[in-house]
């Protein structure tokens, strides 16, 4: 469905949600011959459908867009919620912030969430934390819509090929941002992306794109010698000028290497890797509320860390070797990688 030989750079730039993605940044990586993606993970349809427009304005070039699929979820009961408040609202950040349980639904309707894709038709629809409704992936395929799936085993990895994906993201354990398990009460097989993408290009079918501490030419270059058609990257692009990602979240990325990142289920209650900071140590074993619910609760504290650019409270999220990201604007990134690719493979 998708021909990812036809990229004159084998890159995925890396689906994030919190207005990280956005059509600058998207639309560069594209006119410069990857793919710019979208991480649509809890946006209004106006919010998708502006993004796409906006977008396909800056560019002729492949777009993502990327979805969560939700689980159902429920409160757990109210002395659970009141320990979990009460673990938000004791956290010694200055400023004030509201901590309160979010009414039903929990998470955006999935369906409406689609409706401008299939107005707009990016060329790539990928989805993290599980496989959608086997209607969408037949919807997008009669649309000539490329359809991907993360996986972070071979057992998910043959589900969404079932399922008729025409790709798989293998997402190593390095990767920065939400693991995408479809069960994240499972055992993790915390495979690293170049094991996992080999046992799976032995085991599938169908293409299959590396995702996890791919931060230059040479790590792309070893993604490829695996057997990966493409190579997924995400830290890499969040200190370009284009990227969406706070201030804070830039210096901590170029500047404070010896903190190292970590899995936290503190912010969002699934697990995800972000640099270590004073948010995640002091949620160390305490009372989480279920995904997304204790994400929704979160807001308020993260927007207050935004507002006043506090690092300590804002969700760093970042791959195993963010200390290799480097300070240019989109081009120029993916010119280096290009050169640095073509140096490694000859």
């Amino acid at each position: 469905m998708f021909n990812f030989s036809k990229l004159s750079i084998p890159i995925i730039q890396a689906p994030m949600a919190g207005g990280i993605n956005n059509p600058r940044l998207a639309s560069q990586v594209s006119n410069a011959g990857g793919v710019g993606s979208f991480g649509f993970s809890y946006s209004t349809p106006q919010k998708i459908s502006e993004d796409l427009v906006a977008t396909r304005a800056l560019t002729n070039g492949p777009i993502n867009a990327n979805f969560f699929v939700f689980s159902p979820v429920e409160l757990p009961e109210q002395a659970i919620q009141e320990k979990a408040i009460e673990v938000i609202q004791s956290l010694p950040i200055e400023g004030e912030y509201l901590v309160s349980i979010p009414e039903a639904p929990f998470y955006p309707d999935i369906e409406e969430q689609l409706h401008p894709v299939w107005e707009h038709c990016p060329e790539i629809l990928t989805f993290h934390f599980g496989i959608p409704p086997l209607s969408v992936i037949e919807k997008a395929h009669s649309l000539g819509i490329a359809v991907g799936i993360t996986a972070t085993s071979l057992k998910e990895a043959k589900v969404g090929e079932k399922a008729g994906a025409d790709f798989i993201v293998a997402q190593g354990i390095e990767a920065g941002g939400h693991r995408g398990m479809f069960n994240p009460d499972e055992e993790d097989e915390k495979l690293s992306a170049i094991d996992l993408t080999k046992l799976l290009v032995g085991n599938c079918s169908i293409p299959i794109v590396a995702a996890g501490a791919i931060m230059d030419g040479i790590d792309i270059a070893n993604a490829l010698k695996s057997g990966a058609v493409a190579a997924q990257l995400g830290t890499a692009f969040l200190c370009c000028e284009e990227s969406g990602a706070s201030p804070a979240h830039k210096e901590y990325l170029l500047n404070h290497h010896i903190r190292g990142s970590v899995f936290t289920t503190g912010f969002s209650g699934r697990p995800a890797r972000g640099i270590n900071n004073e948010f995640i140590r002091m949620m160390e074993g305490k009372m989480v509320l279920p995904f997304p619910i204790q994400n929704t609760m979160t807001t308020s504290l993260r927007h207050l860390a935004g507002r006043t650019n506090n690092g300590e409270y804002q969700s760093l999220w970042a791959g195993e070797d963010y200390s290799r990201t480097r300070e240019l604007n989109a081009q120029n990134l993916m010119l280096a990688l290009k050169e640095e690719l073509f140096i490694a493979l000859s």
